[in-house]
């Protein structure tokens, strides 16, 4: 009886084991054949889109993908008809571009703080070196000129391609 029960368990787990996972299912903006500037976006994520219909961007919500569409919240579209793609937040380059901005920034503002402060202690008057300030200037403004090179969109154009992409076992 032990016996039986044993198995009747063993037998439920495993079956958990071969039943059909969850899709995987998720739009690819592919730049080129390069794998590190490829971003997904899966069912249930945000997407920001630029239709070519309408001419503006607009935010809706991934609810499922079909072969030839993609289904949202408010609209159905068709990669095809996409101009282009908000990723601000999804595209890994924007991280690094983001953390060297703020290296530079606090290192040129860092360096005129600490120079500040040294100055009026050993000193006791207000006075900064002129290397040191055109250094933190230069970092400063090295910052600042960063700010402006993050990738802000995915064109749907040239070598860039949205795709569709279907990992489900029908």
């Amino acid at each position: 009886m032990l016996a039986r029960l044993f198995f009747l368990f063993l037998f439920s787990f495993s079956t958990l084991g071969f039943s059909q996972t969850p899709s995987k299912d998720f739009i690819l903006l592919k730049r080129g054949s390069n794998q590190k500037s490829q971003i997904r976006f899966y069912p249930g994520e945000m997407i920001t889109y630029k239709s070519k219909k309408l001419g503006y961007f607009i935010t809706d919500k991934i609810e499922r993908l079909d072969n030839d569409f993609i289904f949202l919240t408010e609209n159905i579209i068709s990669p095809n008809d996409i101009e282009a793609i908000e990723i601000r937040q999804k595209d890994k380059r924007n991280r690094t571009l983001r953390n060297l901005t703020a290296l530079f920034l606090g290192s040129g503002v860092l360096l005129f703080s600490v120079e500040t402060i040294n100055s009026i202690y050993q000193d006791e008057e207000f006075e900064i070196d002129s290397g040191v300030a055109t250094l933190s200037a230069v970092l400063v403004g090295t910052g600042l000129a960063l700010v402006p090179l993050r990738y802000k969109t995915f064109k749907n154009q040239g070598d860039n391609r949205i795709q569709i992409i279907i990992m489900r076992m029908d």
